[in-house]
């Protein structure tokens, strides 16, 4: 193609694609296939990426995300962003209508739920998308805009080619997103978000907009800030007319001018919440009409012509039929209440999480007894209380074994909770593969759940040591495996053997030793034989580890299963010895002590760490007169101030990696 030819390709391909995203996500009405779509993005990326001088700032392939941010700019608000009056009762919400009343001629109100989610700004120039900011203060808030791009049912680019917009929406995470995401953190059991708000807000500032991509937010626009171009007297039209530009507008607003409308269409929405596919918090009344607006005024907090009704948490009583027991990866032995199912907060919920004996004890739990749960934060659920005991009831005592291997349970004196020891344990087992394999473990690439899953169901594997034992004749004979794809995972477990003695320690999932501790001890001791043989008292002793730490890493290795597994292992000649960059001749850094400050211009912090460790050297959080250097970059606080006073070297980024050329 001409070069003409080929702008004109990418030109209406972009625009192409930009219609099939408003049909699927926004009207929710597809015109294409999955299949057909791919195929033209897949057309727009290599034509792009051929063309780059072609390429768009809002294509629709910059939506899978770009480079990761150090950090992320302040934007101020030219329209202050400003928050709702919160009221809790129909009482309170009288008393608006009747104040509104007395200060307007006929008002309309308009009534829509209220999203539970993260407020932001969109703003747009000639219809391109130009800026997306959070909330903040309400005056300042931060610059997302690469984030917010790659929420598809945002438009890049509006229908009407108009001087300058900017709206105001609400991002969330849909139930069903945030209910994958939980399943994917208790399963490599992290912290996980407590509700789908706290979700969608920690995805919107991430600084790699890459994982926002992958957390699949959606978007609900409800004002309009500024507006060059057209003329719009009140919020409906408003809303209309944003929806005309392509946004996706708060769902099923309606117009009502007297209070009991208004509580008609609040209990409407209250007891709708099950059938949303997101979580809202209340019902937000507004007066319609702009100029009325501003005839009410604002105080300084908040407009005088809004509030925002909050539903009350609801508490429901039920049966609890039984306790089940579970296991976690750590061995964690949790009790679960199963009780007939309640609605609670738009959706059914029958299970809560008890914790351990002593919660059961203090609210005197059994089996059969009726029960008061609620969500909290409107997301987990949660006994309150036992309300009254059943007939003949009995308090509930956890097991003494494990209730899936039946290895005796421990209980260790830093923790209430009961721990299977067993790292062979099935309950256990696909976590701890899982772990075993993750990145800064073993670092197996292609050793995903579904494919350890699918090694445990067909026998391929009984534990973590059985990896090693499996051939690629072995895995073609499973579906979704090709010959090139065994080829590459069975190499990449063969490669794994080699890696570092700290990498094995971390895999080997010892309870509070992280990447950073295991290298500290495979600094130490330097083989696992050694590690093995250490008593607590000589491992604490290691700068970075506690009496806890050094416990655990000490009972650990005395375990008859992680003994066995070390053994297996060995067998199979996986690594077991420690490498520093010292022991291979170059140990520039060796005895220095490093302090990272500020945000570094071309490395992530923990790369950086990584340089400095690789010549021996090491990283400390802190600055001390045991400092040797700190490296300083952009926004350096108060460590450069400390490190200035104590005389310690200063480094530059660029000064750090000419010493280690």
């Amino acid at each position: 193609m001409e070069k003409n030819e080929i702008y004109d390709r990418i030109k209406n391909l972009s625009a192409e694609i930009e219609k099939h995203n408003h049909k699927y996500y926004v009207l929710d009405d597809p015109e294409i296939t999955d299949y057909e779509y791919d195929m033209m993005m897949r057309e727009l990326k290599m034509l792009e990426s051929e063309n780059p001088e072609f390429a768009f700032e809002n294509s629709p392939t910059k939506r899978v995300g770009g480079e990761a941010l150090n950090a992320f700019e302040k934007i101020e608000h030219r329209v202050q962003m400003a928050s709702l009056q919160d009221v809790f009762s129909f009482e309170e919400v009288e008393g608006f209508v009747k104040r509104c009343k007395e200060q307007l001629e006929n008002p309309i109100f308009i009534v829509e739920p209220k999203i539970d989610g993260l407020s932001v700004s969109l703003e747009y120039e000639n219809g391109q998308m130009t800026v997306g900011s959070t909330r903040g203060n309400g005056f300042v808030g931060e610059n997302v805009t690469n984030n917010l791009k790659t929420i598809k049912s945002i438009p890049l680019i509006l229908s009407e080619n108009i001087p300058f917009i900017e709206v105001r929406g609400e991002v969330y995470m849909p139930r069903k997103s945030f209910d994958e995401l939980i399943r994917q953190q208790e399963l490599m059991e992290e912290q996980v978000f407590k509700n789908p708000r706290n979700a969608a807000a920690g995805s919107l500032r991430q600084k790699d907009s890459k994982i926002t991509a992958q957390r699949k937010l959606d978007i609900f626009v409800f004002n309009l800030q500024q507006l060059d171009g057209a003329d719009i007297s009140s919020h409906k039209q408003s809303l209309d007319y944003m929806k005309s530009l392509g946004f996706k507008v708060i769902p099923s607003y309606i117009s009502c001018r007297e209070y009991d409308e208004i509580v008609k269409e609040i209990n409407n929405i209250g007891g709708n919440r099950s059938s949303y596919h997101f979580d809202i918090d209340g019902v937000v009344i507004k007066v319609d009409d702009f100029a009325q607006r501003e005839t009410m005024g604002a105080t300084v907090k908040v407009p005088k012509w809004a509030v925002a009704y909050k539903f009350p948490p609801e508490e429901k009583e039920t049966i609890l039929d039984e306790i089940e027991v579970n296991v976690g990866r750590t061995g964690a032995i949790t009790p679960v209440a199963v009780f007939k199912p309640v609605t609670l907060a738009g959706t059914s919920v029958s299970r809560a999480v008890l914790h351990n004996q002593q919660f059961i004890d203090e609210k005197d739990i059994r089996i059969g007894d009726t029960i008061l749960v609620r969500k909290a934060g409107e997301i987990i659920p949660e006994v309150i209380r036992s309300v009254a005991h059943s007939e003949n009831s009995e308090p509930f005592i956890l097991p003494e074994s494990c209730p899936v291997c039946g290895t005796i349970a421990v209980r260790y004196e830093d923790e209430s909770v009961l721990r299977c020891p067993n790292t062979d344990c099935p309950a256990q087992l696909v976590k701890n593969i899982i772990h075993f394999a993750s990145k800064d473990a073993m670092n197996i690439d292609g050793l995903g759940p579904a494919n350890i899953q699918a090694f445990l169901d067909n026998k391929l594997i009984l534990s973590v040591a059985d990896l090693y034992t499996i051939k690629i004749s072995d895995i073609v004979k499973l579906e979704r495996f090709a010959e090139k794809s065994a080829e590459n995972l069975v190499g990449a477990i063969e490669k794994s053997k080699a890696n570092n003695l700290d990498r094995l320690i971390y895999a080997l999932g010892i309870r509070n030793i992280g990447a950073k501790a295991a290298k500290l001890l495979s600094e130490k001791y330097k083989n696992i034989d050694e590690i093995m043989r250490a008593d607590a008292e000589d491992i604490a002793e290691i700068d970075g580890f506690g009496d806890i730490m050094a416990k655990n890493v000490y009972n650990a290795f005395r375990e008859p299963h992680r003994i066995e597994l070390v053994r297996r292992l060995k067998e199979y000649g996986v690594n077991m010895s420690y490498i520093s960059a010292a022991d291979e001749g170059d140990g520039r850094f060796d005895g220095k002590t490093f302090v990272l400050t500020g945000t570094l211009e071309t490395m992530k912090r923990k790369e950086a760490q990584a340089l400095i460790e690789k010549f021996g050297g090491k990283v400390s959080g802190s600055v001390s007169k045991k400092t040797d250097f700190v490296v300083a970059g952009e926004d350096a606080g108060s460590k450069l101030v400390k490190a200035q006073s104590l005389g310690i070297a200063i480094l530059s980024e660029q000064e750090l990696i000419e010493k280690t050329r």
